[in-house]
Parts: C-alpha cells; sequence; structure tokens
C-alpha cells in the first residue's frame, strides 16, 4: 500500500479531485495518510478533514526556510508513515519552494501539476503568460518534482485550445478541468508501479 501525503496552501481543488478518486475506488493501492498546510487557513484543509475525514495538519513557516522548514515536514510526514521507501507526496497548490535536501530524500516520489504545458512557461502565473504570448494550445503537465522550477520528467500531459476570446481567468478555468482529471490519472499509474523514468523520459509500462 502507498502511503499519500498531498501538500496545500489555499482551496486544494486538484486535492479534492484526488481525495475524490480515492473515494469513488477509481485509485486503488493508496492509502490517503495525511493533508499537509503551510497557511491555517486554508479552505482545503477543512475539505480533507469534513469531506473525505483525512487528517490535517498545520506547519506555518514562522520565518523558517529551506531546510530549515522542510526538516520539519520531513518529520511530520514520517509520523503518518510517508517515507522514502513507501510514499507519494502530491503538490496541490503549495506554494513553497522544496529545498533541494527535501527532494534528495524523496527521489522520484513527489508529483506536482502545473498550467502549462511544460516546458512551456514554467513558474508564477503560466495561464497569464500563456495569453501574453500569444499561444494558441495550452494544457496541464503532471511532472516528477526534482531540484528547478517546473524542469521535472513529465507523467502526463492533457491540451486544448486557446480560444481568441479566453482571458487568464477563463483559460485557468478550463485548464483546471484538465487537472483534475490528468492528476489522479498519474497517481494510479504511480501506484501501479507503470511509470519508469529513463533520463527525461517518463515511460508507461504496460
Amino acid at each position: 500500500m502507498l502511503n499519500l501525503a498531498i501538500l496545500i496552501s489555499g482551496r486544494g481543488s486538484n486535492m479534492d479531485s484526488i481525495l475524490k478518486a480515492l473515494k469513488e475506488r477509481k485509485i486503488a493501492g493508496v492509502s490517503p495518510r495525511v493533508v499537509i498546510s503551510d497557511k491555517p487557513d486554508a479552505p482545503g484543509l477543512r475539505i480533507a478533514s469534513e469531506k473525505y475525514n483525512v487528517p490535517v495538519q498545520v506547519l506555518a513557516a514562522n520565518g523558517r526556510r529551506g531546510w530549515e522548514y522542510d526538516s520539519k515536514l520531513v518529520a511530520l510526514l514520517e509520523k503518518f508513515g510517508v517515507t522514502e521507501q513507501s510514499g507519494l507526496i502530491c503538490l496541490a497548490g503549495f506554494m513553497r519552494l522544496l529545498s533541494p535536501e527535501f527532494v534528495s530524500r524523496y527521489p522520484m516520489r513527489i508529483l506536482n501539476i502545473h498550467p502549462a504545458l511544460l516546458p512551456a512557461f514554467p513558474g508564477l502565473h503560466a495561464q497569464r503568460q500563456t495569453i501574453e504570448y500569444g499561444a494558441k494550445v495550452s494544457g496541464c503537465t503532471v511532472h516528477f518534482v526534482d531540484r528547478g522550477t517546473d524542469t521535472g520528467p513529465v507523467i502526463i500531459q492533457q491540451a486544448l485550445q486557446v480560444n481568441e476570446s479566453d482571458n487568464e481567468e477563463s483559460l485557468s478555468a478550463r485548464i483546471l478541468e484538465l487537472e483534475h482529471d490528468a492528476y489522479p490519472k498519474a497517481v494510479q499509474l504511480f501506484a501501479d508501479g507503470k511509470l519508469k523514468v529513463n533520463g527525461r523520459k517518463v515511460l508507461v509500462q504496460p
């Protein structure tokens, strides 16, 4: 059984999509052990606790940065059985950069979702970047987390056409629908042991 932790900072809509898929048995072999937020007022905490009965924890920064914060995060994850041997960590709007020490501790066991077709438009405000650049196609990317910003190997991408009438808000809303479909699929592929990383390529095994 894979022990899952989801890290959030806000509403946690992708967290919601993963936990819903688990509840509806669309994801098997995964146990949701904890949802952790760096923000005590994150709406996603209440959703996880009340809607899905998943334990929640708050780990506020209190001025801590880098490994000073992440070492506390590791201790909390291990408390809930999310280890480098048995754990999977999903970032779902977690607005902190993970330290190299943390990423090294969980190699290819941290997933993130990004609202663009990486490597295009990494970082913040990807939808705004897409609109301003005049791109005709956008979408979302689920990827492994490495030491860079949105640079890890790509697991799943889903695409859509950018409409001439789109603005940042409308494009974000349409991409979010793709995210809610793609992220649970990526979690299931990982849980099934179907993902093989070969350099920058992620191969999906039959």
